[in-house]
């Protein structure tokens, strides 16, 4: 018969962005555990909300299957007397195998033992193996408390644990399991009694509690809609993916509930209103039929249990923050733009860029030159609007707003560069020079943004190498330790120049960053820097092609200098694809063979094309010069 399962662990409210990965975690180490204990099921589905981890496994065996193996003892003429009876070593090897004496075999010239294993039950193996399972999760700042020296996210408040009908023998920082739960705080109803673990979804309900987060999302987005629909309204969830994951996963019920503030706020850039409303307030924005932003947003409360009376203490809490954060905008905004973005350029002198490597300003001359020289790099005669906007890329970091706001750094340059004349091309360089943004996010879309982007980022990077040289790479970016994201810099000026087919030499935009660093602030460059970089650099590449490409292929294509020639790379590498993928073992067996037998004779930089016999030999060896960048 098929059983089911269902562990709960209630703990103090979890930290939004542990609960998904926990889920994920949660339910692979259950699913390892059931097979290495060869104990099998049909599902197994997880539940999370703030205060709760659930696992429902649905179809278990009841049991493990009984096994038999057999197991080699002694050799015959030590197993048995000269009168062909059983000896103390045989014997010993029975009662070792908890088998009869006379159950024993011979074979092979040895005597042999059947033992026969008696399958664990489903309730056995997960009392033994379910907290332990737990324990493992793991995550960012787990925490202790009370006496315990075992750590866990948030304390634990309750356990539930139920094989069918029967509750297990599970426990927890002292907490023994049982079959009630608790329900939504607000909640007429406090707890909870589960009597199968297949009524735990419908069972939580009753106490407002909804503990899928798919359907929980699910809730949001319709009555969300419907709210917005109401009063002529849209919400774009596309722009706002990132606050809808984490609301559904900081409410148990969510319910929407429209606010609105004052109409003279719309006056501020759309772009600082909806930062105020999305990042630091959770609020989604809503937009007028004809795209206008609007002065009404919704909020998703998490279940009031009050009735129409606590709406409408949320519906002023809230317009009270909101115009209080939109009032310090309103303000920094009329501040900022008493001036020219130009005249805000000086006060980027007294803001430190990295410590021995001197100003915002000072990084942002470096930014104009690199600018000058990847213009020239790629052929560009007039330079005007690019090195205009290298020179006011960074102006809005002075700014009040930008203080406030740093979300907003770019963003605002743009809308600050528009009202001070500037050109629209310049003024969207200033806000595209900081993309991708993230791994997911857009490339610049104009040849202005993109070359201050690609100068931008290469000087972080040459900046955080260089001061991290004396101090033996312990502050080298790492997976953890980025603070200046400098790997996703390295993959944006990648992604930047083979997404725009750009022919830059990034070894000597890299030469040219540290000559500008070391010449301006007399920093001595160990030899190995310059290379560190260039491998940094290449490791992004592997990064964003490790899917795309077999490693073979990443690996062939290595030793061709790819930074010299991005575009070129990937067609090479593209090709090389094809080429393996053709299957021409023949020509594939020729190569092998050539490169087994030069192996060691003949290493790249010492070719002597003198020695040259044959046409073919010298057109072949043009040819692979031509194409590899062979010094």
């Amino acid at each position: 018969m098929d059983n089911n399962f269902l562990l709960e662990i209630l703990v103090q409210e979890l930290p939004y962005e542990f609960i998904p990965n926990a889920q994920g975690q949660l339910s692979a180490l259950f699913a390892k555990f059931l097979n290495e204990n060869k104990l099998s099921y049909k599902e197994i589905k997880t539940f999370a909300t703030p205060r709760r981890l659930a696992l429902l496994i649905k179809g278990l065996a009841a049991c493990q299957d009984d096994s038999e193996k057999t197991v080699k003892g002694p050799v015959l003429n030590i197993a048995f007397d000269e009168n062909h009876n059983y000896t103390k070593a045989a014997s010993g090897f029975a009662n070792k195998n908890n088998v009869p004496l006379e159950s024993l075999f011979e074979k092979d010239g040895y005597i042999w033992a059947k033992i026969a294993t008696k399958g664990k039950s489903a309730k056995e193996i997960l009392e033994e193996n379910a907290a332990s399972a737990i324990m493992k999760l793991q995550g960012a700042h787990f925490m202790r408390w009370g006496n315990f020296d075992e750590k866990f996210s948030r304390p634990i408040e309750n356990i539930v644990a139920l094989l069918n009908e029967e509750v297990l023998q599970i426990s927890l920082f002292n907490i023994k399991a049982g079959n009630k739960t608790r329900g939504h705080r607000f909640s007429a109803e406090k707890e909870a009694e589960i009597k199968n673990p297949l009524e735990y979804e419908e069972k939580l309900k009753t106490v407002n509690v909804i503990a899928d987060p798919i359907k929980r999302r699910e809730v949001i987005i319709d009555s969300a809609q419907k709210c917005a629909q109401e009063i002529g309204c849209v919400i774009d969830f596309a722009k706002i993916e990132g606050l809808l994951d984490e609301v559904t996963y900081i409410t148990e019920y969510p319910v929407p509930v429209i606010c609105e503030f004052k109409e003279e706020y719309l006056q501020i850039p759309d772009i600082v209103t909806v930062t105020v409303m999305t990042k630091h307030q959770r609020y989604f924005p809503l937009y007028e039929k004809s795209g206008r932003l609007s002065n009404k947003f919704i909020t998703i409360a998490n279940f009031t249990g009050t009735g129409a009376s606590g709406f409408e203490n949320i519906k002023k809490g809230n317009k009270k923050v909101i115009s209080a954060r939109l009032e310090d905008g309103k303000f920094f905004y009329e501040d900022d733009i008493k001036t020219s973005l130009e005249s805000k350029l000086q006060e980027l002198s007294g803001m430190t860029f990295q410590k021995g490597l001197g100003t915002l300003l000072d990084k942002t001359e470096r930014i104009e030159k690199l600018s000058e020289f990847i213009a020239d790099e790629l052929n560009i005669n007039d330079k005007t609007d690019i090195l205009r906007a290298a020179k006011l890329c960074k102006a809005d970091l002075s700014t009040k707003l930008v203080f406030e706001f740093t979300e907003l750094q770019g963003f605002i340059g743009e809308n600050y560069a528009l009202k001070s004349g500037e050109k629209e091309n310049v003024a969207l360089a200033i806000k595209e020079h900081y993309f991708p943004l993230n791994a997911n996010s857009i490339l610049p879309s104009k040849i202005e943004g993109q070359i201050v982007s690609i100068a931008d980022k290469i000087d972080t990077i040459a900046a955080v190498f260089l001061s991290t040289q004396n101090e033996k790479r312990k502050k080298r970016p790492t997976g953890s330790n980025d603070p200046l994201g400098v790997r996703r810099a390295a993959a944006g000026i990648v992604k930047t120049i083979i997404n725009y087919n750009l022919k830059l030499d990034l070894i000597l935009l890299i030469k040219k960053a540290v000559e500008l660093l070391s010449g301006e602030f007399c920093i001595q460059v160990e030899k190995e820097t310059l290379n560190e970089i260039s491998d940094f650099i290449y490791g992004r590449l592997n990064v964003i092609y490790e899917k795309t490409f077999e490693n073979d292929i990443l690996a062939a294509c290595r030793n061709t200098n790819p930074l010299r020639d991005l575009t070129l790379w990937l067609d090479r590498m593209n090709r090389v694809e094809k080429f393996i993928k053709s299957n021409n073992s023949d020509i594939l067996e020729a190569i092998n063979r050539v490169v087994k037998i030069t192996q060691g004779y003949i290493p790249k930089d010492e070719i002597n094309p003198s020695l040259f016999i044959f046409e073919e030999e010298k057109s072949l060896y043009n040819i692979v010069k031509n194409t590899s960048s062979i010094d």
